[in-house]
């Protein structure tokens, strides 16, 4: 059966900014973020079809800009730039100092770690989710979940050399 360009903006298309914050925090560059985006509603658009009925489209389609930014990153070795917090920083009450100490903490993560912990909790992935996103077992994801946090914490402590 072929899908249609009305069911793919049902599915896709409400994941859009969602997909557009965390492609924003991998690239650190709002350009890069933009292409990835569009690259990923792209393939997904191409594979549609094959999208099963019930499935998480939402997991499908980080699964698919992951993957794309991988690719990316292995063809153009991505630049490095500090990119602000989103609005749940502000809603979290940070202040402009705080929010950019969050920032460069995050950016000093490796990025493996830096994935896991944007998916699961920014994105509010669950480990099963994130495992199937990043194609990697549910025990590298928490045991990276868990590094990301303590490297978050330690970045983070009072006193901390930054």
């Amino acid at each position: 059966m072929k899908r249609s360009e009305d069911e793919f903006e049902q599915v896709a298309m409400p994941h859009a900014r969602s997909l557009l914050r965390f492609a924003l925090r991998l690239t650190r560059n709002p350009y890069a973020a933009e292409d990835l985006v569009q690259e990923t509603l792209l393939s997904a658009w191409r594979a549609f079809h094959q999208l099963e009925a019930g499935t998480n489209a939402r997991a499908w389609l980080f699964r698919i800009l992951v993957h794309a930014h991988y690719g990316q990153h292995r063809r153009l070795q991505s630049r490095l730039q500090t990119v602000e917090l989103t609005a749940a920083a502000a809603v979290a009450g940070f202040t402009d100092p705080e929010r950019m100490e969050v920032t460069q903490a995050l950016d000093r993560l490796r990025d493996d770690y830096r994935s896991v912990l944007l998916l699961a909790v920014v994105e509010g992935f669950t480990c099963r989710e994130i495992a199937g996103i990043l194609s990697i077992p549910m025990g590298t994801v928490m045991s990276r979940l868990s590094r990301a946090r303590e490297a978050m914490r330690e970045a983070l402590a009072p006193g901390a050399i930054k």
